[in-house]
């Protein structure tokens, strides 16, 4: 592979992919050409401003519009990575046929089959492809998706690893940080907790529903990871690893992180059941869906960070 790298983040206007972007940007020696989709009418300036230099592209994932004029103005990236989706589960569950056309890439695969020369496409899963009824899952355990959000994932995975020569599937659990430079308009799990909490009422969390919530910087790193490793080896990859953090924690001790770290009265925090009469979400949650992630720490040699030195974090720069 000679000349310039180039590297793609599709979905560049979301929490991760402005984080993805971000340390992209960063690198010391620039050693990537940077090129980001977006979906509404313009990039939002401080993003673009932040990561410059770089080219956005506005794509309709859905139909594949827009896709060949990356390929005309950035060129055909080496390295693509999809952080695209419709991931909001009641969302989803509304509205199936939406959470297909965006979550399975299938005009984004069709381009990529164009290429001259084979890409490398990593591509965002998540948890919820587990059906929930044990702990820890590991990467070969069967997926039985609870919902429509979990089936367009496994879709989306059996339509990459069917059509695509080089890819990793990194299922992530909640990823947690601080905002994003242009603010993504979804509450941000950990400063959505403290935000309750400082109200000094009564808040309900969950106490029998468990994930693994993965810090930003260590999807961000695992990515970087991925992509130094194809550019420097440039060998067939094919990949699939759960990503998550170390910590297998529910709701209600996510809650009690965030008090001990800001000081409030855990006593806000109201224990309840995830399948009480009283809890309707709209759509059906899977009630453990932590995950064994030894293969991405053997693969990858990264080292996780905990979850309550992750709030902290997360915390100290709010």
């Amino acid at each position: 592979m000679m000349g310039r790298k180039r590297v793609l983040v599709v979905g560049g206007t979301g929490y991760l992919g402005q984080h993805l972007l971000q340390g992209l940007a960063k690198l010391q020696t620039k050693p990537y050409d940077l090129a980001f989709t977006h979906h509404s009418n313009n990039p939002p300036q401080p993003l673009t401003d932040a990561i410059s230099p770089s080219l956005a592209f506005r794509i309709d994932l859905e139909t594949g519009h827009g896709l060949s004029a990356i390929s005309e103005a950035f060129g055909q990236p080496h390295v693509i990575v999809n952080c695209a989706a419709l991931s909001v589960p009641r969302a989803c569950e509304m509205n199936p046929s939406a959470a297909m056309a965006v979550n399975v890439p299938h005009s984004l695969v069709k381009w990529l089959s164009s290429f001259t020369e084979t890409p490398l496409l990593i591509h965002l899963s998540t948890d919820q492809v587990y059906e929930g009824v044990k702990s820890f899952y590991k990467e070969e355990d069967e997926t039985v998706p609870v919902n429509v959000y979990g089936k367009s994932k496994v879709e989306a995975e059996q339509y990459i690893s069917i059509n695509c020569l080089n890819y990793a599937i990194l299922r992530s659990s909640i990823i947690y940080g601080p905002q994003t430079v242009s603010p993504v308009p979804k509450s941000l799990p950990i400063q959505w907790i403290d935000n309750v909490l400082s109200k000094k009422d009564k808040v309900d969390f969950f106490h029998d529903e468990f994930r693994c919530p993965v810090y930003f910087k260590d999807v961000v790193s695992t990515i970087l990871t991925l992509i130094t490793k194809w550019f420097s080896e440039g060998r067939h990859m094919q990949l699939l690893l759960n990503v998550g953090g170390p910590d297998r924690v529910s709701r209600v001790q996510m809650a009690e992180a965030v008090a001990s770290v800001r000081g409030h009265n855990s006593s806000f925090i109201k224990p309840v059941s995830a399948s009480s009469p009283s809890v309707n979400r709209g759509v059906k949650s899977p009630a453990d869906i932590s995950m064994d992630i030894s293969r991405l720490i053997q693969v990858l040699d990264v080292t996780p960070t905990s979850f309550i030195d992750g709030v902290r974090l997360t915390l100290a720069s709010s």
